[in-house]
């Protein structure tokens, strides 16, 4: 703390606090305040002095800091029921229904928007998603199948799409069940990119946006701890494949029925009115078919007709011909007969974009916007609408059920329920990404903790292995025991990661991840886009880069880099835990510069960056920008354009009285600490309180 001015008139003035100091009227004392026998014989004259506040008082006692995780609560301000008229009571019970009919219509957008976005992911990064997949001879290595399978799953938002091509390849021989775990293992963490781009949109308040963030992220260090730990075990012990080996060899799998589209049945009739896509072709691409690399992923005829029938070709020679009796010449080439299968196309697909034949990229970037648009829009609307449902009695209830622990000694089983529940509700909605893209606005406003969340999603981990076993048992006779095998592999990864992650409160080391990288994109909220770019985008297509170059390459650079992560880590929990045993100069990291261990260098790099850009607002983008504050709900101004900080800059320069502290009754002091809002020129006096 910086030290007090030195300044020679910085003195109480007590004549202020004295009451009855200027008259000198002496007060009689009682028995009990006599004078003392050494003193003199002066009347005593008592004083009464006012409650005075010590700055260093203020400074030196802590106040209580809430802490941010607990739970806000949720207080009706509305017209209690028993206090309401028969008229007042119809009509809240008809807006109860009206809000709860446009919770459903905006959460129905809300899925399909997700859908949509899966689609435009295909359409930009799909073709070059099946081209990661083409070259099987890298996929020898365990480490490029993993972030292989990473970047697959983030280019089509989709893990049963790249599990499909996965499938597809494994049952034609082009990649083993050994090479195929690891690809697996980075589908589970691509899957877990899509609740995490959803956490963004709670980005206007900051309290909201720390718990949504934890809530998604708590998925992503799920998935990179359980890899982190098991892809060496399998490396070395290979018992994912051995354990599902002997499960598909012990039991007699036949075909079954597909896995039953329970919500698909719901969200297909409108999004399919927006787009259809081709899926076939990123399989062809992936298996090397030569013939689809210029063929577009937007399905153009929906209904066709296949036939075959007999024609006359020509052949080389008489030695290409079908048959001899089926060959002849006419002087000049040689004839003979075969079947020939042809599609005749009868019917067009009745979507958007069937007859607009643009490129696929273009296609893409255009649902992109609009899916992040409609997502953005739908998630603050049902953020609206929850808000206003559960306040008061419905709240407490609902918090109550949820995040409410089994009486003792049970309380154990209520996280193991919570996983049946998520898993449960994974196979409704046949989509671990659709399940916990729903929960994390459940988490911003605080209906749902952290603690609760965390099993919630490890049972939706469960529960889209299950929908993948019920998919294989529908797969066809050839790809049916590579499918099965494949599906028991996820289930069993996801399996292992629970009993490594959950069962002992200790290693429940997710929640603390989670909260610890809320807390930080809460503060810096650029941070959060940092983290998705680095670590969903940038380091495995660095690893990738580096696995290609060549087993000494990569462990020439990946080597020292684990080295100093680990060293970090160690020195970290040194720091925090006993001290004492480190010299006095790594008790801390204040020997390193400020950038390298603060955020804030660069948060004011960046500030300072995105400044450049802002330009004075017209009044249509004032208006937007009114309206922005409006949806998010921000407490004066979102800072979504230049107009909100001239807004603010205007209010401060109006001018906003600033009392000196009431002990020291000095002009120094009192402008030293108005000197922070008003301009040096300006001459202010103290206010006494």
């Amino acid at each position: 703390m910086a030290p007090w001015p030195e300044l020679g008139d910085a003195q109480p003035n007590p004549n202020k606090y004295l009451e009855g100091a200027a008259s000198q009227q002496p007060i009689t004392p009682d028995k009990s305040k006599e004078t003392n026998k050494n003193n003199t014989e002066v009347p005593v004259t008592r004083i009464e002095l006012l409650p005075t506040y010590s700055t260093a008082t203020l400074l030196e006692e802590p106040t209580e800091v809430d802490d941010p995780w607990n739970l806000p609560t949720l207080q009706d301000s509305g017209i209690k029921w028993s206090e309401r008229d028969t008229k007042g009571k119809i009509l809240c019970v008809f807006q109860g229904i009206g809000r709860l009919i446009l919770l459903l219509g905006f959460l129905y957008l809300f899925v399909c928007s997700l859908d949509i976005l899966s689609s435009a992911f295909q359409l930009v990064g799909g073709k070059m998603a099946g081209q990661f997949f083409s070259n099987s001879s890298i996929m020898s290595n365990p480490l490029l199948g993993l972030v292989i399978g990473v970047l697959v799953t983030v280019f089509v938002q989709s893990s049963s799409t790249s599990t499909s091509i996965i499938v597809s390849m494994v049952a034609s021989s082009m990649l083993t069940v050994r090479a195929a775990i690891p690809i697996i293992m980075g589908a589970n963490i691509g899957t877990s990119v899509t609740n995490t781009i959803v956490a963004l949109m709670q980005v206007g308040d900051r309290s909201e946006f720390r718990r949504a963030f934890a809530g998604a992220t708590v998925h992503d260090f799920f998935n990179w701890l359980s890899v982190l730990v098991l892809l060496p075990v399998e490396v070395a012990t290979h018992y994912l494949e051995v354990v599902t080996q002997l499960i598909v060899e012990s039991f007699h799998f036949k075909n079954g029925e597909d896995a039953p589209d329970l919500l698909k049945v719901i969200t297909q009739p409108f999004t399919m009115l927006i787009v259809q896509l081709d899926k076939q072709v990123i399989n062809q691409i992936a298996m090397n078919d030569e013939t689809v690399k210029n063929k577009s992923l937007i399905k153009i005829w929906c209904k066709t007709f296949t036939n075959m029938t007999q024609m006359n070709i020509t052949v080389p020679s008489t030695a290409n011909c079908t048959s001899p009796s089926l060959c002849w010449t006419d002087g000049i080439q040689t004839w003979t007969m075969k079947n020939v299968t042809y599609k005749e196309n009868i019917a067009k697909c009745q979507h958007i974009f069937v007859n607009f034949y643009l490129p696929d990229l273009a296609v893409g970037i255009i649902l992109l916007i609009i899916s992040l648009l409609v997502l953005c829009g739908c998630l603050i609307v049902i953020v609206k609408i929850l808000g206003s449902v559960l306040k008061g009695q419905v709240a407490t209830v609902i918090k109550k059920t949820i995040n409410t622990d089994f009486p003792f000694p049970f309380a154990w089983l209520t996280g193991y329920l919570a996983i049946l529940v998520g898993a449960g509700m994974t196979f409704i909605v046949q989509s671990s990404s659709v399940f916990t893209s729903a929960l994390t606005p459940l988490i911003g406003i605080g209906v749902i903790t952290i603690e609760r969340a965390y099993p919630l999603t490890l049972g939706s981990n469960i529960g889209t292995t299950t929908t993948a076993i019920l998919a294989a048992l529908a797969s066809p006779g050839n790809t049916l025991m590579s499918s099965i095998q494949i599906a028991l592999c996820h289930f069993f990864f996801n399996i292992s990661g629970i009993l490594l992650w959950y069962p002992i409160p200790f290693t429940r080391l997710p929640i603390r991840m989670a909260k610890g990288l809320g807390n930080i994109s809460a503060k810096y909220r650029w941070f959060a886009i940092f983290y998705l770019i680095i670590f969903f985008f940038l380091i495995p297509l660095t690893v990738f880069g580096l696995s290609l170059a060549g087993w000494p390459v990569l462990v020439g650079v990946g080597v020292p880099v684990v080295f100093i992560i680990i060293l970090v880590l160690c020195l970290r929990l040194l720091q925090s835990r006993c001290p004492r045993v480190l010299p006095k100069k790594l008790q801390n990291w204040n020997f390193l510069p400020l950038c390298m261990h603060s955020l804030k260098p660069w948060d004011a790099l960046i500030s300072k960056f995105t400044s450049c850009f802002q330009m004075p607002c017209c009044c249509c983008c004032r208006v937007c920008c009114r309206v922005c504050c409006l949806l998010c709900g921000c407490p004066n101004c979102c800072r979504c354009s230049k107009c909100c900080q001239d807004l603010e800059e205007g209010q401060e320069a109006q001018g906003v009285p600033v009392k000196a502290p009431e002990t020291f009754d000095n002009i120094a002091i009192s402008r030293e600490a108005q000197g922070k809002l008003h301009a040096p020129d300006s001459k202010t006096e103290s206010t006494a309180l």
